[in-house]
């Protein structure tokens, strides 16, 4: 039962991070291989204050979302006016400047050992709680103003600036959402691990999430939700081809390319109303045909 808890943990904290990523490439349609390295800020930063200078939690993991916002904004002022593919290498390069960062300050951070004596808070109910939360607020998101603008970037960004869009604006606030989300993510797993290092935000992890967002399903966050269960959960199962993880995802990825390109779900979202339909058609496929 230790077992399934521990699994079911790491997922649901593994979806709050993935809903963050939804934002930005999902719905925004950018690419970051970085996106790790904003889960490391949340991380070490709560990891630090609560550690070496005994705050509180309530206030250190709102403090490692602040610093993990003001980063991203620095980074994203430049960034938000580049092209899709100069946005990846952009964020690439800074992930790996943080990782690296992180492995010097080792006075502050424990260096390549890692910051330990990290208190175990992140229970499988404050995870769970905090996954629905992030869910019905990005879906929320997704439904106002600025979600339908995200959409219309990613459609055609010149369609959206003939249309007034401010895109600049638009994909920023994308980006500095989906660095929160992310940023909490980091503080659940620290709090949850009660061990962080550098090699653990890598931009292997970040292309992981944002392989679970196509394979779910570009603009579904129940796809991408469904994705990160199946991905996720697939490597526990499989234990004994942990080293191949890589590999499967590259296979798996690959499928879906080829016979499902929206992912598996492509924009399809498990909405009442939709919700309602499968029942009815449930109901429908079971009632015995009239024999005339």
């Amino acid at each position: 039962m230790a077992l399934y808890t521990h699994i079911l943990t790491q997922i649901l904290i593994t979806v709050v991070s993935v809903a963050g990523v939804f934002v930005l490439t999902g719905m925004t349609g950018m690419f970051s291989l970085g996106q790790a390295a904003f889960m490391a800020i949340g991380a070490y930063t709560s990891g630090i204050l609560v550690t070496k200078l005994s705050v509180p939690i309530f206030l250190a993991w709102p403090a490692g979302v602040i610093l993990a916002v003001a980063v991203g904004f620095i980074v994203g002022l430049p960034t938000v006016r580049l092209r899709r593919d100069y946005i990846s290498l952009v964020t690439l390069g800074f992930g790996e400047a943080i990782t690296a960062l992180l492995n010097r300050a080792t006075a502050l951070t424990g260096g390549a050992s890692g910051l330990t004596g990290i208190p175990k808070e992140t229970t499988l109910t404050i995870a769970l709680l905090s996954a629905v939360v992030v869910i019905i607020l990005i879906t929320f998101f997704k439904a106002s103003k600025y979600g339908r603008q995200c959409i219309a970037v990613r459609s055609d960004e010149l369609a959206a600036k003939a249309m007034g869009i401010n895109v600049p604006k638009v994909k920023m606030i994308a980006f500095l959402i989906s660095v929160a989300v992310t940023a909490y993510g980091g503080c659940l797993y620290a709090f949850y691990t009660a061990y962080v290092d550098p090699t653990l935000f890598g931009w292997k992890k970040s292309a992981e999430w944002v392989i679970m967002v196509f394979f779910g399903g570009v603009n579904s966050l129940t796809g991408s939700i469904l994705s990160t269960f199946v991905l996720s959960g697939l490597p526990e199962v499989l234990r004994f081809l942990q080293n191949y993880r890589a590999i499967i995802y590259a296979v798996l990825v690959l499928l879906v390319i080829n016979f499902k390109p929206s992912g598996l779900l492509g924009e399809w979202e498990l909405t009442p109303a939709n919700l309602k339909r499968i029942i009815k058609r449930a109901g429908q496929a079971k009632q015995p045909k009239e024999v005339r």
